[in-house]
This record gives structure tokens, C-alpha cells and sequence, in this order.
């Protein structure tokens, strides 16, 4: 059985109960493989990108014919950090939902002359977003040269900047150290595994550090990040002074060079 998104943030948590750790957040728009009806209100989920956990039921929408029909509807993802999808086409209109980056909807038609983008929702609700911010929803890596792409997730990354820290989060409205590597790459069409380590049947292998090359990412006990070229890497922390998403440095001489990372780093991974 399937279920679709329908919470703007879908939580997926550790156990059937809102009283322990989030593990991960599905989107909207998001097609879950339902695992287990595990007590009253919960379900036990499989994301797509293969990472599981227990989402509260009022999430989630069932129904095969509905599941179906979505999934037929051509997608668009929010690429702005916070989009509002309003009753009609001018900003005076009443919200339907707010949704955040990574968030998925249907277009219908082209955009209008003043950029309005007609969209259909998962519940067939139907409203009016701005098309500058949808951008493509890519199944598959977009295709691209090796720096193009480099360079896409890297943009990614860096769109996260200031957001604060979330365990289990990966949106703007908060995110993980692993959530900002995994979106940066879900975004551009690549699954790789949500957790902060390199994990067999996922693209992502280890290289040697003086390899290293922008988009590529580096893992330290429990934490990630992704580098970003001349000695810098972008990650998410809940570090004291921190506490969210920033830019540090490997070299000594930098003043956000953290020792910590430099030499706790256990492995390099890239895709390439």
C-alpha cells in the first residue's frame, strides 16, 4: 500500500509516538510505501530514497486510485525556501498550504503574463503558486557535465545557508547535518543515503581526501558536510555559536577553521 503526503512537513519518527527522536521528514507531494498499520494513527513508511520510519496518519492520504493519479500528473518542486499556494492568481488570495523547498506539485498549463503558475495538489485541490518558485523535478540526475552538476549542488547546499538546526529536519524551516547533504543531491536527482556515513548500494564512494573536488562530501563520527572548494565546506551544526547551517574552513590559518572536524574527518565521499 502507498500513501501520499499531504502536511507541508510530514515528521517521520523513531517509534509510533511523537514523545521520542525524529528520524527524518518526508515532503509534500512525497510517495511513501506503507510498511505496517502499527497502532492507532500511525504507519510504519519507506520513503523512496529507502529510509523509514512512523508517520502520524493525519500526513498521510490513502487510496490507490488517488495514489495513481497522482503519480501520472506531471511535477514540478518548490525551489524557494518557503512558497505559498494561494486560492487564486494575485497575491491577495488566500493560502491553501505553505510549502517548503524540496515540496512537490503539478502544474497545469504554462504560467500567466503576471508569472502565476496554476498547480494541482495532491488532495485535487487546485491553486495558484509564482513559476519562478517551481523548478524541475528531476527522477533522475539532470543531465550535466561532472563541474555543472558539482556546481549545482553545491548552489543547493549554499541556498540553505542561516537555517537553523533541526535533528531529523531538511527543510528551510530546519535542518540536519545529513539532511542538507541528502537534499542538495536529491534536488539535482541523486539518492544517496540519508544518514551521515558512506552506505553500500548508494552512489557515493570513499576517494582519498587530496581528492576532493566541490559537491564532494566529507564525514566525520556522527556529522557530515559537503566541500565546497579552497579549503571550505558547507554543513549543518548544532554547535554552540553555530546552530545551523554555515560555512567553516580546513585551514589552521582561517578564522572558522574547526580542529574538530579537520581531524576527526574519517572519510571523503563522492559520486564520481
Amino acid at each position: 500500500m502507498k500513501a501520499i503526503v499531504t502536511s507541508p512537513i510530514c515528521p517521520l519518527m523513531t517509534r509510533p509516538s511523537h514523545q521520542c527522536r525524529r528520524g527524518d521528514e518526508a515532503l509534500f507531494g512525497m510517495t511513501l510505501e506503507v510498511l505496517e498499520d502499527t497502532r492507532t494513527g500511525w504507519y510504519q513508511v519507506e520513503a523512496p530514497y529507502r529510509y523509514g520510519g512512523y508517520a502520524p496518519a493525519e500526513c498521510l492520504l490513502f487510496g490507490d486510485s488517488g495514489v495513481r493519479r497522482w503519480a501520472d500528473l506531471p511535477k514540478q518542486v518548490v525551489c524557494k525556501a518557503i512558497c505559498d499556494v494561494l486560492s487564486g492568481p494575485a497575491v491577495e488570495f488566500w493560502p491553501l498550504v505553505t510549502l517548503t523547498r524540496g515540496a512537490l506539485v503539478s502544474p497545469v498549463g504554462a504560467p500567466d503574463e503576471k508569472g502565476w503558475q496554476r498547480v494541482v495538489l495532491p488532495d485535487g485541490r487546485e491553486g495558484y503558486t509564482k513559476c519562478s518558485f517551481l523548478g524541475e523535478y528531476y527522477k533522475k540526475p539532470f543531465p550535466a557535465e561532472e563541474n555543472a552538476f558539482r556546481a549545482a549542488v553545491t548552489a543547493t547546499a549554499r541556498s540553505y545557508l542561516g537555517v537553523h538546526y533541526r535533528w531529523g529536519g531538511k527543510t528551510p524551516m530546519g535542518i540536519d547535518c545529513s539532511g542538507l547533504t541528502s537534499m542538495s543531491y536529491l534536488l539535482s536527482g541523486v539518492v544517496i543515503y540519508r544518514d551521515a556515513e558512506i552506505r553500500e548500494g548508494f552512489p557515493v564512494h570513499p576517494i582519498p581526501r587530496p581528492s576532493m573536488r566541490p559537491g564532494d562530501l566529507l564525514y566525520f563520527p556522527g556529522h557530515t558536510a559537503m566541500y565546497l572548494g579552497e579549503g571550505r565546506y558547507i554543513h549543518s551544526t548544532a554547535r554552540c555559536g553555530s546552530d545551523g547551517v554555515v560555512i567553516n574552513s580546513l585551514r589552521p590559518e582561517d578564522p572558522d577553521y574547526r580542529e574538530d572536524l579537520d581531524k576527526g574527518m574519517t572519510a571523503v565521499g563522492s559520486i564520481f
